[in-house]
């Protein structure tokens, strides 16, 4: 191994070990508030919940950071970007704040290391599913409770759509972007349809228990941790276009053989008329309240 490929998996190494402790207070916040019965709940203006759990997850997740990686920039989702430079943290508090509010236990805190614009660390955790998932760069992607007690992901050897289980987070948001009915063929195609949602579509993904994942419409918080897992489980994670990473509007991601597949299949008709999906900015500056989402 070159000297500055060994210089950088050890500097990796200790990265994902402050992103097990940011994830470890993280769970420890988000399970005391939990089905709390004085939650505190309110709505962003794009109508979006957020409640004190969220917030304080951030809070502590940069506080930690602002210690122990002072020269590091944060971008999270419920406060504004600090710092600059090539390493970019990227938090989601809470992945699923609409489930974690009802009581339902499919929500995780999504932790990431971004080094140029690259994803080079992820941490994907859900107490209340006792799971957690994480993954380096070149390092491979793994599943457990912690870094000495994990087992290796790998995504499925499905080669067909014929074949191949969907999990997806809602069908209005596909009508949404236009892609309706490209969707609903998809849904068709598959073997077996699911809508697991948000990041549990992408871990179930990189475990091989789910061979397609799929959002119209997503933020960098919501995908920049789930894409570095996906990619060293051995699968493919794009944008609509297909550009690898979490750069784009959305996320597509498969085992990696059926993403061509998947790409022609979803791609907008060559005849369809823009026009006859309005931008969802449009919709915000008429007052018109945009679509819910996590």
């Amino acid at each position: 191994m070159p000297a500055t490929d060994d210089a950088l998996h050890r500097g990796l190494t200790d990265d994902l070990r402050l992103a097990h402790l940011l994830a470890d207070d993280a769970d420890s916040i988000t399970m005391s508030r939990f089905k709390a019965l004085d939650l505190h709940v309110t709505a962003k203006p794009d109508l979006t919940p957020v409640s004190d759990a969220d917030t304080a997850v951030e809070e502590a997740v940069r506080r930690t950071l602002g210690r122990a990686r002072p020269r590091d920039a944060v971008h999270g989702e419920e406060m504004a970007d600090t710092g600059w430079g090539p390493r970019r943290w990227v938090v989601d508090p809470i992945d699923g704040t609409k489930n974690f509010v009802r009581g339902v236990p499919v929500w995780a805190t999504l932790i990431a290391l971004m080094v140029n614009d690259e994803v080079v660390v992820g941490v994907v955790s859900a107490p209340a599913l006792n799971r957690r998932w994480w993954a380096s760069l070149g390092g491979g992607a793994y599943a457990g409770k912690s870094l000495m007690s994990a087992t290796p992901c790998h995504v499925s050897d499905v080669a067909t759509i014929a074949d191949a289980s969907l999990s997806y987070a809602s069908i209005g948001g596909w009508v949404e972007s236009g892609q309706g009915q490209q969707f609903v063929d998809l849904l068709r195609t598959c073997w077996r349809t699911r809508a697991y949602g948000d990041f549990w579509s992408y871990m179930l993904l990189a475990e091989g228990g789910v061979d397609i994942a799929c959002e119209p419409d997503l933020a960098l918080h919501d995908m920049a941790a789930c894409s570095i897992i996906v990619s060293e489980a051995g699968g493919a994670f794009t944008d609509v276009t297909g550009r690898p990473g979490p750069h784009g509007a959305g996320a597509y991601a498969t085992n990696g053989r059926l993403h061509e597949a998947v790409l022609a299949q979803l791609a907008p008709a060559a005849d369809e008329d823009p026009s006859e999906h309005p931008d969802p900015e449009d919709s915000e500056r008429s007052g018109a309240p945009a679509a819910l989402a996590d």
